[in-house]
């Protein structure tokens, strides 16, 4: 089946989160079943001087802005890939979404609104491209509008919407869309109009054929008011549309008995021996003191509300008072970002924070420490969790989303039985993280506990064959319909 995966980023050319690891490894799992993929994705600053072997498909013209299409042909079993190529729109300094200070361009709504009209134009076979989907996939606000301008193409491709997070939906005043050229019946409560704005999120959920979110507990979730973002009520009334399917992980670049970012490789059979060695290597990278008797924490993430990092900042979360040594690595709000900074720096031996995207460090970090914290208000899925239980990490982590669907809690049973892998917590507060943590280190201090809840977490299957058999069924549901 031929199908075009559409995402505003892809790893390792663009990344802000996760959605940039799924649009690089969901595409390559689908193609190991057999169905023809492109990726479809902006070309931001940079990207195309690195792949020189790209070759120019097409020229549109759109809206006053010229687009190239450029083609990078796989090799030997990978994914073709589709750059959509104006630099006055994409060629940017900064993030594909904000500027070197962090701030949203005042011209996202025509950035991406136009890159989503793009995809539907190569979606029903316009401008001259030899190739036309079966099915097309968007993903998140940044294509939401492509899935109303293929619902006006006749006959037009069964379309799939991923919800990656509800929160950002791409809401704009209506000056804002004017330079889209929407057709006025859009903007309808019936349509994308959403409290008086035109919003991208909510084109996606009303005009795609199926919508998919990225965890089973958070399609549930987001039928609530709690977790909804104001769109429960249009997704209730799309509920049997919506389909939870959880997200995985690239077990090739995320193994540790591979991995070439690690300072020592090591297996389920060696794991404590590798991780002292690679612990050592990160605290003398991080400037940490060396205490083998201390356990070693670390987050790796975005600095943002939905994360729950600011309970870090609290006493009470049991970094100080537990003596942990904590590694940050992440960017965000910049609040958030000058408190960690003053915050390690009133604790330089214990507290090494780096604000950045840093992959390299982000492998060492996983293959160095004894646990990962994650306190999400919310989780839609979460991937660092699962690169934790693959690394031998134990994820300490709010029970919510993707989050209580990956990581089975360290209760008396599940020890007993050999199913636990992680530890949960139940309220998104300092107290709640406080608990996980305390119940980490009663687990640290009895080693064969630990060893076998690293045993336990180290055998989890999170790979992308599940996942990609799920949305090949239902592209083949669409599809036939």
């Amino acid at each position: 089946m031929r199908v075009l995966f559409a995402a505003s980023e892809v790893a390792p050319l663009s990344k802000t989160g996760g959605l940039a690891d799924v649009a690089q490894a969901l595409p390559k799992a689908l193609g190991r079943l057999g169905h023809d993929l492109r990726i479809v994705t902006p070309a931001y600053r940079g990207m195309l001087e690195q792949l020189p072997a790209c070759r120019q498909l097409c020229e549109l013209a759109l809206r006053g802005f010229s687009f190239k299409l450029w083609e990078l042909a796989p090799e030997r079993g990978g994914i073709t890939l589709w750059l959509v190529d104006c630099a006055e729109l994409f060629a940017r300094e900064g993030s594909p979404y904000t500027n070197a200070a962090g701030q949203e361009y005042p011209d996202n709504a025509t950035r991406f609104g136009l890159f989503s009209e793009v995809v539907a134009r190569l979606a029903y076979g316009l401008g001259g491209v030899d190739w036309r989907p079966d099915v097309v996939h968007l993903n998140d606000w940044h294509t939401g509008l492509a899935a109303a301008w293929i619902r006006e193409a006749a006959p037009a491709p069964a379309c799939v919407f991923t919800i990656h997070n509800l929160a950002y939906q791409g809401n704009y005043p209506p000056a804002q869309v004017a330079p889209l050229g929407l057709p006025s019946a859009w903007m309808t409560p019936a349509g994308l109009e959403f409290h008086g704005q035109a919003s991208f999120m909510k084109a996606g959920l009303v005009y795609a054929d199926a919508l998919t979110t990225v965890s089973p507990t958070y399609a549930r979730e987001i039928l609530t008011p709690e977790f909804g973002d104001g769109m429960d009520g249009v997704l209730r009334g799309r509920a049997g549309a919506l389909t939870g399917i959880l997200n995985g992980i690239d077990g090739d670049i995320w193994n540790p008995e591979t991995d070439p970012w690690i300072t020592c490789r090591y297996d389920i059979e060696d794991v404590e021996a590798g991780k002292r060695i690679n612990r050592r290597a990160l605290r003398k990278r991080l400037k940490l003191a060396t205490d083998d008797g201390s356990l070693l924490a670390i987050y790796i993430g975005r600095l943002a509300h939905q994360k729950g990092v600011d309970y870090f900042l609290d006493p009470a979360a049991a970094i100080d008072r537990n003596g942990l040594q904590f590694a940050l690595l992440g960017s965000g709000d910049r609040a958030l970002e000058a408190g960690f900074m003053e915050f390690a720096a009133t604790r330089p031996a214990r507290v090494a924070v780096t604000i950045a995207h840093d992959e390299r460090l982000a492998h060492l970090m996983e293959a160095a420490a004894d646990i990962l914290l994650m306190p999400s208000r919310y989780e839609p899925c979460g991937l660092n969790q699962m690169y934790s239980q693959r690394y031998g990490t134990i994820p300490v982590v709010r029970r919510t989303g993707g989050l209580a669907d990956t990581v089975n809690d360290a209760t008396p049973a599940a020890l007993e039985d050999g199913t636990a892998t992680g530890i949960c917590f139940e309220q998104a507060d300092a107290g709640g993280i406080a608990h996980g943590i305390d119940r980490a280190l009663a687990l640290k201090r009895r080693p064969g506990t630990w060893a076998e809840l690293q045993r336990n977490a180290m055998q989890r299957d999170f790979g992308w064959a599940q996942t990609a058999g799920r949305y090949s069924e239902l592209y083949e549901s669409l599809a036939g319909r």
